[in-house]
Order: structure tokens, then C-alpha cells, then sequence
């Protein structure tokens, strides 16, 4: 070989490695993968100026694309992972995707049917060498993607999707039933309690269990049943939820619940004159939804229909709704409507199938308030408009809330009753010896204002400050025993209050522990108000909660976890009335000490 063949066999050499070397270095063709798309209507029409959003598996904005005129949009280098796609446009129904699989060196291609009654999404993947997929038109519609740019987003609790990519035998297996979850829990102590929220039974035994049916139907089945402490009678509950999701869009969640529990039986012998007590029995239909309007607006709605079966029958809507805007800045903007009980499924910020088991079974112990007035029997009711307005700085959360709320049928436990007011202005409670009192109707407006900041990756720390409606009494000697005559001692007024939270995990043995405190004048009974538009609730008095794992055998499925719960410790805010030898107490957040034992699959 001449010595000129040798410099260009050698010329040539240096170009394959020089032009080699980038793609071994780390090529994004082979580490990335892409996503492409095409918008048009029920008739194959292209879409120009749809706005494509692409989340990733955290529910975070990370891409922003509007269709061009031929309907194409095209997001490019995007990591290994699973994202989800909105596609809305004027005058069509949105269409929304989860579980789009980016693999590295693949593209992913969506066909998107945008129509007015359902909405769909294709997905086809294609390796590199599948040019067709591929034109120029793509190429340029790549080039011109938007950059991405992190937003905080709220968006629904996400769905498990199985994997594009199983193999059919091992989708068919799994496609029953999948991502099931349950917690199974045992308690004693004070067997109720009393909250603005309702009042709570604990009858000892308690289940809750999650599965998805065929990957599209979320079925949630919750029980807790055992005995009145005070009654020595059977008592239960059972709730169910359903939700669908279908081609990425959630359907209205359904829940069915049904509560029955047996008075004490000095209830029973003043209207019926059995040796048993007269039943209380609730059953509700809630049905809820969300609906994103745009891309800075989340609506929340949903009503309940209860009935609550008690020597009558009451029935009644609960009509609620929380709209959500997006101010930018991580700053949003809320306002809350509702009518009856509060939804708690607007109370809690804790996501995960774990949150919302335990979310669950509160629930389904808190009965309604029900007193009696003249021998009737009457239902405790709120309406409640409320304004709040959120920001999230780092770590630290700022958030502010006024509110205004009108309470009729306001029901507290009255102890020492006993002779100072007539059976049938006087109801037993559920779970103690104390009785319920109907005060009437009041009215409350406040504000509140508080900051919470996380510590590390273990603690948090939440401070509050706030003013609201209270219960006093001027004249605290009651005269006769008129029913009447004690409603009118009873003022409603207002009360600066002040509170502090801590909760975390310790360290090594992974105790989780929440300790809270509210200061405010207790010469007053503070009703505390249920806020729809803070995570963070105020309890009276000193309330402490506490979480332990339990060690278990290796390969044991599940946990095992001891509860511990301590509310209102120092007994503050118990409102006095005097009547010549007898000491009368006005409740509202009684004292109360619980302990369980869970397991949690």
C-alpha cells in the first residue's frame, strides 16, 4: 500500500472516531426519547392552537406546546419516564392522558380525537429506525417547542396505569384487581368525642381496603362496627366509594355511607318506654367532582343527600364547592362554599392511598350532630363562605383565610343535666354520660393567618393566629329549668385566639407524633371553625398524637402501627352555669384519651 493510500485509510479512521465519540459520550438520541402528536376533530379535521401540556410523574408542568396549522405539536430530549398530556382547545372537550412511556431512543407518537361529547388519545411507539414517523414537518415542529418551565400544579389523585410494555400474559394476570391497600384497626379508651365537625364514635374495630377493578374502577370499602359504650348494643358503619377513570379522564366519585348506632337507654324510656334505646340511623349519597376550566382554574363540587332517621325522619342537601386560581408565583387563590357538614375531603393536604384509607375511616365515626328541641328531633347545620389565599416560598407556606358561617341547631354536650333540663329538650350522647344540648342558632366571622415551614426532610413546624366566634354567658345562675331560659344565657362574641403545631418522625425508632396548642380566652367555649381553604385546623386546648411502628417478623406482609391520640389534655373551654347546688358545664371539645393498634397492608 502506497504511502498515499495509507494517509487516507488513516483519514478516514480519525473521522469515524471523531464522529463516534459524541454518541458513546452520551448521545440524547439514545439516552432520550420524544414525543409527537397530532390534533384534530371527530372528522379528521387538523386543529390549529390547541394547547398541549405535558406533566411528569409528580404532576409538574414541564412543556408547553400550541398545534400548529397542521395540527402537529412535539416535545423533544425528554428523560426516561412516565408523563401525562392535556389537550384543550374552545369548544371541544378536553383530552387528557396518563402513563405516556418515554423510553430512551424512542418516540412516542399520539393520535388525539378532540370531540364534544368524549375526547381520546392514541399511543404507538416507534424505535429510531422508524423514519416514517419522523418527516420534516415533525423536525421543525421540534425545533420550535417551547422551553419548559416548572410550575406548581393541583391536579387529581393520578391512577395506576400498567406498563405499555408487559407482556399481555402478565397484564391479563394483574388487570383484576391491582394497587390494593388496607388498614385494619383495633382501639379502645373514651369510646366518643365531640368536634365541630360532628360527633365521634370509636367502636373498636375498624377496616378500610382500596383496589382497582380492571385498572379503570377505583373501588374504597370502609367499616367500623362493634359496641356502644353506653348503649351495650350492636353498632355499625359502612361506607363505599367508586370512581372511573377513562381515557385519562376521571369520572364523578360516588360514595354511599350508612351509620346506625343505639342510644343509651334513658333515651328510649322517655318517648317509647322500652327497655331498649331508640336507634340512630344516618345514610348518605355523596357525589363529588373536579373540572379544570383553564389552565389557571380548578373547580371542585359535589353535594350529599343525607337522611337521618331518629323517632322522625330528616332530609337533607349539602351543596359544597372550592374554586382554585392559579395566580402564578406558586400563588393561588381560593374561595369555598358549603352548606351542612364540611366535606373533609377539602381538609385534608395529605395525598397517597394510606392518607386517604385513614381520611376514611374518621369519617365514617363521625355521626351528625343531632339534638333535641320541644321533643323533636333537630340536626346541627352551617352554611359557610370562606376566602383564602396561599403562597409557597421554599420550605414555607404563607396562607390567609376569612371566613363567614351561620349555625343552626347548634348542639353541645351539657354535663350535669341531669333534673336542670327537661328530657325532651335533653338527648344522651353517644359516647359518654354527658347529654346534648340545643343552644339555637349563632352566627361567626374570623379570620385566620398562619405560616408553616419544613424542617429538614422529619419536621415541620406550623404557627397560627386568627379571631373568631365564641359562647359565653353574662349570667351564669340558672333560674328554673326552662330550656329556654338557658339558651338565653348563652352570647355569642368574638376572641383573638393564637396556636403551634410540631409534628415529625423521630429519628431511628420512626415515631410520628403531632403536638398542637390554642391559646384563647377560656373563661369562653370556642367553637373552632372548620377552614376549607388551609391545611392547617386549630384545635382547642392541648392535642397530642402519636404514631409507633411495631417490629415484625422478616417477610411478614404489612406493618403493624400503635396509635395514641390526647385531646384537649387540660380540659379548657368548658363554659359554666350555676344552678343553686348543681354545677353545670357547657362542651364543645371534651377531653378525651384513645389508643389502637393497626395494620396496614
Amino acid at each position: 500500500m502506497t504511502a498515499k493510500n495509507w494517509r487516507i485509510s488513516f483519514g478516514l479512521l480519525a473521522a469515524y472516531c471523531l464522529a463516534a465519540s459524541p454518541a458513546l459520550a452520551g448521545d440524547p438520541v439514545r439516552l432520550n426519547g420524544s414525543l409527537v402528536g397530532f390534533v384534530s376533530n371527530s372528522t379528521g379535521v387538523a386543529q390549529m392552537g390547541a394547547t398541549v401540556l405535558l406533566y411528569n410523574r409528580a404532576d409538574r408542568l414541564v412543556g408547553r406546546a400550541l398545534t400548529n396549522e397542521k395540527g402537529a405539536f412535539g416535545f423533544e430530549n425528554l428523560s426516561p419516564d412516565n408523563y401525562s398530556l392535556r389537550v384543550t382547545l374552545a369548544s371541544f372537550v378536553p383530552a387528557f392522558k396518563q402513563g405516556i412511556l418515554v423510553q430512551p431512543g424512542m418516540r412516542s407518537f399520539l393520535a388525539i380525537n378532540l370531540a364534544g361529547v368524549l375526547s381520546s388519545i392514541e399511543l404507538v411507539y416507534s424505535a429510531p429506525g422508524q423514519a416514517s414517523l419522523m418527516s420534516d414537518d415533525w423536525k421543525w415542529v421540534l425545533r420550535s417547542s417551547v422551553a419548559t418551565r416548572s410550575v406548581l400544579r393541583i391536579r387529581p389523585a393520578k391512577i395506576e396505569i400498567n406498563d405499555p410494555n408487559e407482556r399481555p400474559a402478565d397484564k391479563s394476570a394483574s388487570s383484576a384487581f391491582s394497587a390494593t391497600r388496607g388498614v385494619v384497626k383495633v382501639s379502645a379508651g373514651d369510646q366518643g368525642a365531640s368536634s365541630s365537625l360532628g360527633n365521634e364514635t370509636d367502636l373498636g374495630t375498624a377496616f378500610a381496603l382500596a383496589t382497582s377493578v380492571f385498572g379503570a374502577n377505583r373501588i374504597q370499602v370502609t367499616g367500623n362496627l362493634g359496641y356502644g359504650s353506653n348503649a351495650g348494643s350492636p353498632a355499625a358503619g359502612f361506607s363505599t366509594r367508586f370512581s372511573r377513570t377513562d381515557l385519562g379522564v376521571v369520572s364523578p366519585e360516588v360514595q354511599l355511607t350508612m351509620r346506625q348506632v343505639y342510644l343509651p337507654t334513658r333515651a328510649g324510656a322517655a318517648f317509647i318506654g322500652k327497655n331498649n334505646g331508640p336507634a340512630l340511623r344516618t345514610m348518605s349519597a355523596t357525589v363529588q367532582d373536579r373540572l379544570q376550566v383553564s389552565d389557571n382554574l380548578l373547580l371542585e363540587y359535589g353535594a350529599t343527600l343525607e337522611s337521618v332517621s331518629f323517632l322522625e325522619r330528616l332530609n337533607f342537601f349539602s351543596p359544597f364547592a372550592r374554586a382554585t386560581y392559579d395566580l402564578g408565583k406558586s400563588t393561588s387563590l381560593q374561595v369555598a362554599y358549603n352548606s351542612g357538614a364540611p366535606p373533609l375531603d377539602f381538609l385534608t393536604s395529605k395525598q397517597g392511598a394510606e392518607a386517604r384509607l385513614q381520611q376514611d375511616l374518621h369519617a365514617l365515626a363521625l355521626f351528625p350532630r343531632v339534638s333535641l328541641r320541644d321533643g323533636h328531633a333537630r340536626v346541627q347545620r352551617s352554611d359557610n363562605v370562606e376566602v383564602g389565599v396561599k403562597r409557597t416560598a421554599g420550605r414555607r407556606t404563607f396562607a390567609a383565610s376569612v371566613f363567614q358561617e351561620n349555625v343552626s341547631n347548634a348542639a353541645l354536650l351539657m354535663s350535669g343535666a341531669e333534673g336542670i333540663v327537661a328530657p325532651s329538650d335533653s338527648l344522651p350522647d353517644i359516647g359518654s354520660r354527658s347529654s346534648i344540648f340545643n343552644i339555637g342558632s349563632y352566627r361567626s366571622r374570623g379570620f385566620m393567618a398562619s405560616v408553616s415551614e419544613e424542617i429538614g426532610d422529619t419536621f415541620s413546624v406550623a404557627l397560627a393566629y386568627g379571631m373568631g366566634g365564641v359562647l359565653r354567658t353574662e349570667q351564669r345562675d340558672i333560674q328554673n329549668a326552662s330550656p329556654d331560659d338557658v339558651r338565653q344565657l348563652v352570647r355569642a362574641a368574638q376572641r383573638q385566639w393564637a396556636s403551634a403545631r410540631l409534628s415529625g418522625t423521630a429519628p431511628v425508632i420512626g415515631t410520628r407524633f403531632t403536638a398542637s396548642y390554642l391559646w384563647t380566652d377560656y373563661r369562653s367555649l370556642t367553637p373552632v371553625h372548620t377552614y376549607l381553604t388551609q391545611s392547617y385546623g386549630p384545635l382547642a386546648g392541648l392535642n397530642v398524637s402519636v404514631r409507633q411502628p411495631i417490629p415484625q417478623p422478616s417477610g411478614m406482609p404489612g406493618r403493624l402501627e400503635a396509635s395514641a391520640e390526647f385531646r384537649n389534655l387540660m380540659a379548657q373551654g368548658y363554659l359554666p352555669l350555676s344552678s343553686d347546688t348543681r354545677r353545670v358545664l357547657l362542651i364543645q371539645s371534651p377531653r378525651a384519651v384513645r389508643g389502637g393498634l393497626s395494620f396496614i397492608f
